[in-house]
C-alpha cells in the first residue's frame, strides 16, 4: 500500500473507532446523556424504535433514488448539515413530540448525505452492494448493547451485518413493488440496522428532552447528529475504495496492524 492511501486508512481508521456521539452531546448540554434518557416517558423508548424502522424504511426507498450516479462527485456534506439543522431546529421548538416529524426528514438528508459520500469515493449508486453499504453505515455509528469489547470494532460489526444483508441485495436495486420475493430480507436488515441506529437516536432525543435547549439546541444536535454519520460514512467508503484497488484481505490486515501500532 503506498504512502497516500495508508494515510488515508489511518484517517478511516480515526472516523471509524472514535466517532463519540455522546460524548460530544454531552458535551454540548452540559450533562450527562443520562440525565435526559430519565427525562424520556417509558413509553417513548418503544416509540422511538418504530419510529426509526418506519424512517430507515422510507429513506431507503427515497433518497439514494434522487442522487444522480456519477462515481467521483461532489458530496455537498455542507448542504446536508444545514438541512438537518433546519429539520433539529423544528424538531427543538416541538419537543420529543415532534420526532415523528422530523426523524424521517433528517434520517433521509442523513441517507442522501452518506450516498453523495460514497459516490465522491467513487462508487456507483446504480450498484445494489453500495446502496447496501450506505444502509449499513447506520449501524456503525456506535455500538449497541449487545456488543462487547470483541464485538464493536469496525470489521466486526460490518462482518455481523453482511450475514443479515446477503440476501437484501436485489432488493436495494429495486423497489418491493418490483421485488416482493426480497422484501421480508429487506424488512429484516431494516430491523437489525433499526436496533443499532436506534440508540443514537434515543441519545439525539434525550439530549433534545433537557430543558432550556429550545429549536436552536435542537438544529446544534442535529448537525451533531449528521456530522457524527458523515464521518463515519466517510471512513467507511474510503475503506471500501482501498479494497477495490488492494482487495479486501490486504486492506484488513492493514487496517488491523494500526490497531497494534
Amino acid at each position: 500500500m503506498d504512502v497516500a492511501d495508508l494515510e488515508a486508512l489511518k484517517a478511516a481508521r480515526r472516523l471509524l473507532e472514535n466517532p463519540g456521539l455522546a460524548a460530544r452531546m454531552t458535551d454540548l448540554i452540559g450533562a450527562p446523556i443520562e440525565k435526559g434518557l430519565g427525562m424520556l416517558p417509558a413509553s417513548w423508548h418503544g416509540r422511538i424504535a418504530d419510529l426509526t424502522r418506519t424512517a430507515l424504511s422510507k429513506a431507503a426507498d427515497a433518497a439514494i433514488f434522487t442522487l444522480e450516479d456519477v462515481p467521483g462527485g461532489g458530496s455537498s456534506d455542507k448542504w446536508h448539515k444545514w438541512g438537518a439543522a433546519l429539520s433539529g431546529g423544528v424538531g427543538g421548538f416541538f419537543g420529543i413530540a415532534g420526532l415523528a416529524v422530523e426523524l424521517p426528514v433528517s434520517t433521509t438528508l442523513m441517507m442522501r448525505s452518506i450516498a453523495a459520500i460514497a459516490r465522491s469515493e467513487g462508487e456507483s449508486l446504480r450498484d445494489a452492494d453500495t446502496r447496501r453499504a450506505c444502509l449499513m453505515v447506520f449501524a456503525m455509528g456506535g455500538r449497541a448493547d449487545a456488543d462487547d469489547a470483541a464485538e464493536s470494532g469496525y470489521y466486526a460489526v460490518r462482518v455481523a451485518l453482511a450475514r443479515a444483508v446477503g440476501q437484501a441485495a436485489d432488493y436495494l436495486g429495486a423497489k418491493v413493488a418490483a421485488d416482493k420475493a426480497a422484501a421480508p430480507a429487506m424488512v429484516r436488515l431494516i430491523s437489525i440496522v433499526a436496533d443499532r441506529f436506534g440508540i443514537q437516536v434515543t441519545e439525539k432525543v434525550a439530549a433534545q428532552a433537557v430543558p432550556a435547549l429550545g429549536a436552536a439546541g435542537g438544529a446544534v444536535i442535529n448537525t451533531l447528529f449528521i456530522d457524527h454519520f458523515q464521518d463515519v460514512a466517510r471512513g467507511h467508503f474510503i475503506v471500501r475504495r482501498l479494497e477495490r484497488k488492494y482487495g479486501e484481505d490486504a486492506v484488513h490486515a492493514a487496517y488491523l496492524a494500526l490497531e497494534s501500532r
